[in-house]
């Protein structure tokens, strides 16, 4: 019998291949690989495309723009290390890769180094220096605490301040403390924690704590971030590190005012115990019972001083009305002195000013003035004479130049009806109108002939 096949069974290669991925994403969650780097690209979106490879096997690897622009490292050809990632297959080839979210040098001291690089740079800078730590409050009434919200850390500071010292007040700004995003979200707790008070209550916080629990070096990578310590320096809070046990050391412990070994030991930093502020309490009242009897005391002895010094308000009074009859007189005296005094000077000057009595100059300088004022009189009538005589030629030599004069002597002006002189016979006609201006008058002629 010829044989069948089951139509239902048969997958397209991007079926096949998009279950595959999924088969290899469900089954692997993350996974560390360490080999050497070759074939390594940079395209122009921002990936990073390589392979790793050991002596007997090779793997394709990807490691998008937004996992590799936050490393510090930048790979080369060659190098070996080591990378976290998740296993997947490109469906488009139908090849096994991974995608890599972490990369960095291989060797169990490569954090570690990381750490000491970091650590002397900032040392450097001088970024731990004392002259950058604050002192912590002798008293908190409102603290800060930068911690995961689930973690074991905060319910260990929580018991310590419940029974060193109730009363404080405490806000918890949660944060993430592990992982890519872990320093960005401390970093910003840090910043809403130094304006957080003025922005919504109305007293600030005493200081901060920033805590986790223990762990790997690894685990606790996140607080040994550039940016966060700079952050804690620049803080206007006085800031407690309680980062993992006492054997941990991050680069936040340096940074901070105060390195605690413990996120319980932090709590107690910041909290005085409740037994001994009350005893103190009780000794300061007895302290200041005391000082309040010792004054009293030296106040009353001070009152029995002044009574007995004190006198009869009427022997005071006529002391008082004797003083002021005394002084009366010294003020009248000291009046008619310098009343005196200023009479005699007021003398002096205007005897003084009769000397110089300035009547004389005054009499002088009026003859002076009456001489120019006839000077200048004569002057000016014999300057218009002159210019009345200049003027009176000029008239007349005016008067010899007007063309109208002539005809006082019997002449006369002879013209067309237009108005235009007639200065020949040949310039008019027979029976043409002219007009003859005298030198009383006007006449109107007919010419008869012309010659």
């Amino acid at each position: 019998m010829p044989s069948t096949t089951v139509a239902a069974d048969v997958l397209s290669p991007s079926q096949l291949n998009r279950q595959a991925r999924s088969l290899l994403e469900s089954h692997f969650s993350y996974v560390w690989i360490e080999g050497e780097l070759s074939n390594f690209a940079r395209p122009s979106s921002g990936h990073w495309y390589f392979t790793l490879k050991d002596d007997k096997a090779q793997v394709r690897c990807a490691m998008f723009k937004t996992y590799n622009q936050r490393l510090r490292f930048s790979p080369n050809n060659g190098d070996q290390v080591r990378v976290r990632a998740r296993v997947s297959l490109y469906e488009g080839r139908g090849e096994f890769q991974l995608i890599g979210e972490f990369l960095e040098p291989a060797g169990a001291g490569a954090l570690q180094a990381r750490f000491e690089a970091l650590r002397d740079q900032l040392r450097a800078e001088g970024l731990f220096d004392a002259a950058n730590k604050q002192p912590l409050p002798r008293s908190v009434n409102h603290l800060a605490v930068i911690t995961s919200p689930t973690g074991a850390a905060l319910q260990d500071i929580l018991q310590v301040l419940a029974r060193r010292n109730p009363s404080i007040r405490v806000t918890i700004l949660p944060v993430a403390v592990q992982g890519t995003d872990a320093p960005g979200e401390i970093r910003q707790a840090l910043q809403e924690a130094n304006e957080y008070a003025r922005s919504r209550y109305d007293c600030d916080f005493d200081a901060v704590i920033i805590a986790r629990g223990g762990g790997s070096l690894e685990d606790l990578w996140a607080f040994n971030d550039e940016a966060l310590a700079r952050e804690i320096v620049a803080s206007k809070l006085p800031v407690v590190s309680g980062v993992g046990h006492e054997v941990d050391v991050t680069i936040a412990d340096f940074a901070a005012d105060v390195r605690a070994p413990t996120p319980s030991a932090a709590a107690e930093l910041l909290s005085e115990d409740r037994v001994e502020l009350i005893a103190r309490l009780a000794e300061a009242q007895k302290r200041l019972h005391r000082a309040m009897v010792h004054r009293l005391e030296r106040e009353r002895m001070n009152l029995d001083r002044m009574r007995a010094r004190l006198k009869h308000p009427g022997d005071r009074l006529r002391e008082q009305a004797q003083r002021l009859d005394e002084l009366e007189n010294r003020l009248n005296r000291a009046i008619k002195q310098r009343l005196a005094q200023l009479q005699h000077a007021q003398q002096a000057r205007r005897e003084r000013l009769l000397s110089h009595s300035p009547l004389r100059r005054l009499t002088i300088s009026r003859e002076k003035v009456a001489r120019q004022k006839a000077a200048l009189e004569a002057a000016m009538a014999q300057k218009l004479a002159w210019h009345r005589q200049g003027l009176e030629r000029r008239e007349q030599v005016l008067k010899s130049l007007n063309p109208l004069a002539i005809l006082e002597r019997g002449y006369a002006i002879i013209s067309d009806a237009q108005g235009g002189v007639v200065r020949a016979s040949d310039a008019v006609s027979p029976e043409q109108v002219l007009e003859a201006r005298l030198a009383r008058g006007r006449l109107k002629l007919r010419v008869e002939s012309s010659e």
